[in-house]
């Protein structure tokens, strides 16, 4: 029979909060530990011909999975191989080329170390992420990444917690720098993600969906408001785009500027185009990501973007609708 302990509300919160900050304090740590070992096994992934074979048992298993998909996503080739299979055939997956990371908190994990003959047989460097310096695998391994902590989290102090949180925050680590010294971009990283929120419509650049050529509602700064009002009635875009007497973008005009100026000049029988227009209005190239326009129309609270060419001239006009219809937003 369980003895069951009756525990309040209060008493929940506050364990949450231990929990926290044991965890939250051991992260800090790892950073006061940080030096050559860390620099050395990014230069050794960065270096790599191959991939990044990331292995690990248990939970140390389940935090390497993420850190291999982490990885991926950031533009380092990697995998996860099981060590536990890795004896039944898996361990085909490691080539020459390749670089593996081991993770083990003790550094003493049996299933690893089955392994770790065969990588050093192939001449894999190995990265040991281990709190157990002067384990086995700390000594097998050519860099070795101090993940150790004070205490786990588990008031047992015995549920991997608070060294399975170091652990992905070292992997993170080791994946965001590997980012930062490929140059990895935005683009990149969306193209990596061509499914769900982080990466839909990626596929579309501006110049594929933007109005352009007949359709542009291209204005004269120097007409009056109402043939303004006019060209976007016709156009139905809702936007005219202004231009000088050398064809550059001055300003837009949209329906809330229309609305405005009427509410300020109830006789706009006199008015210029250009005494209510949006001056140094936002703009994109045609070239750029559709993702990237939507960042800016969210940014600046806007429904579209005036396309321009390297001389500030307007090639083309963007709407968000017509993002909606393209499956962009």
């Amino acid at each position: 029979m369980h003895n069951y302990a009756a525990v309040d509300g209060l008493e929940l919160i506050n364990s949450a909060k231990e929990v926290f900050d044991i965890e939250a304090n051991s992260v800090l740590k790892l950073k006061e530990r940080l030096g050559e070992d860390f620099i050395r096994a990014i230069e050794i992934i960065y270096s790599s011909k191959g991939k990044v074979v990331v292995t690990g048992m248990g939970k140390s298993g389940l935090i390497g999975r993420k850190i291999a998909s982490t990885l991926c996503s950031t533009g380092t080739p990697a995998v996860f191989l099981h060590p536990a299979e890795s004896t039944h055939g898996d361990s085909g997956i490691i080539s020459r080329n390749d670089v593996v990371i081991a993770i083990s908190n003790s550094g003493e994990t049996q299933e690893l170390l089955n392994l770790l003959p065969l990588i050093i047989r192939f001449n894999v460097p190995i990265i040991g992420i281990t709190g157990g310096l002067n384990s086995t695998l700390a000594q097998k391994s050519d860099v070795v990444l101090d993940i150790s902590v004070e205490r786990e989290a588990c008031p047992l102090n015995k549920a991997p917690t608070a060294s399975t949180t170091v652990t992905l925050a070292m992997g993170d680590a080791i994946a965001v720098c590997l980012l930062k010294k490929r140059g990895f971009s935005y683009e990149d990283f969306l193209l990596f993600h061509p499914s769900g929120s982080l990466g839909k419509g990626i596929l579309y650049k501006v110049g594929e969906l933007m109005v352009a050529g007949e359709k542009l509602p291209l204005v004269s700064q120097e007409v009056s408001f109402s043939d303004a009002i006019r060209t976007v009635s016709e156009k139905r875009l809702g936007t005219a785009l202004l231009i000088d007497e050398n064809s550059k973008l001055t300003g837009v005009l949209t329906d809330g500027d229309i609305r405005r100026a009427v509410i300020k000049h109830p006789d706009v029988g006199n008015l210029k185009v250009k005494d209510v227009m949006t001056k140094n209005p936002k703009t994109i190239g045609i070239n750029e990501l559709c993702a990237k326009a939507l960042a800016v129309m969210e940014k600046y609270s806007i429904t579209s973007l005036a396309v321009v060419d390297e001389s500030g001239s307007p090639i083309g006009l963007l709407h968000i609708h017509d993002l909606l219809r393209a499956g962009v937003v």
